[in-house]
């Protein structure tokens, strides 16, 4: 058995100090991810542990053991976000897993849901849409009409997953302060599938019109900033690019991370930010996180 610890602060950039630890894909033995000493965890860590999961599962790798948080305020956290409940599929917990798994949407919490299909799609925006306008509008100062916009996001997102992935995968919503790189309130949406990733979606259509550039990044690139997409439809392949010119309007910004690369959009907040990033250590299926930030002047 091999142990992987689970980043003590588990943001989107720790997600590749823990690809890191997992490689070479699939692993040789089985997993024990040892979250014991984790302080923190955003929806991104949340929906990308669960997508490693499946992951495991989907490669008919042993199932994993999984360490809970042994600080009880940490575990009581995690369980509000509803990742207990889904994690005992993927995992053997061990620790001390709180019997109250889940809460119900708060304002600065929408908790972990499963997309399997496109009706999940219409009943997960349908379901979080309320509690995340009082979050945009509350939290963050913006106007009421960018819950429209946010819903459309929500659900682009969400349908990606359903259209290209190729297998189900995850949505959290989350709202907290963004001290590191920001200093300002912000709400994230993390999206994450344990499905092909960008790349072999993409290659039957794009791979020869790139050449040998072609990769992981390009296939980001090519989805994001060209909004291109594997379908023919007229009209289909917009969902990022509609994403990518609602954030512009709310200084947002999105990221994915597909396979070995991350491709970024919108204001770059930390120093050590890049709008792509290739060979990074692989991650299966591919992983969306929408930052939307108050606005100047909002209260918190």
């Amino acid at each position: 058995m091999r142990v992987v610890p689970v980043p003590l602060s588990f943001d989107d950039r720790a997600l590749d100090t823990l690809a890191q630890d997992l490689a070479p894909w699939p692993p040789g033995e089985r997993l024990l991810l040892d979250a014991r000493m984790a302080k923190w965890a955003s929806p991104y860590a949340f929906t990308s542990l669960l997508t490693l999961g499946q992951a495991l599962a989907e490669a008919n790798q042993e199932k994993p053991r999984f360490a809970v948080p042994e600080n009880e305020a940490v575990r009581s956290y995690w369980a509000k976000t509803g990742f207990f409940r889904f994690a005992a599929e993927f995992f053997e917990l061990h620790g001390k897993v709180p019997k109250k798994l889940a809460e119900l949407p708060n304002d600065v919490l929408l908790p972990v849901t499963p997309v399997r299909a496109s009706e999940d799609v219409h009943e997960v925006v349908g379901k979080i849409q309320e509690g995340a306008s009082r979050m945009l509008v509350g939290e963050l100062g913006l106007e009421a009409k960018a819950a429209m916009g946010f819903a459309m996001a929500l659900s682009e997102a969400c349908q990606n997953i359903v259209e290209h992935a190729g297998t189900s995968g995850w949505v959290a919503v989350h709202a907290y302060t963004f001290r590191k790189r920001l200093g300002r309130r912000v709400v994230v949406i993390a999206v994450s599938d344990a499905g092909i990733g960008f790349r072999r979606s993409l290659e039957s259509s794009e791979a020869k019109k790139v050449g040998e550039r072609w990769g992981d990044g390009a296939a980001l690139e090519c989805a994001l900033l060209q909004g291109i997409s594997r379908f023919r439809d007229p009209g289909r392949g917009q969902g990022l690019a509609g994403i990518k010119r609602y954030l512009e309007r709310w200084q947002g910004k999105v990221a994915i991370r597909s396979g070995t690369a991350r491709v970024s959009v919108g204001p770059m907040w930390g120093d050590d930010e890049v709008p792509r990033a290739d060979h990074l250590a692989f991650f299966p299926g591919s992983q969306l996180q929408i930052v939307i930030p108050a606005q100047e002047g909002a209260a918190g």
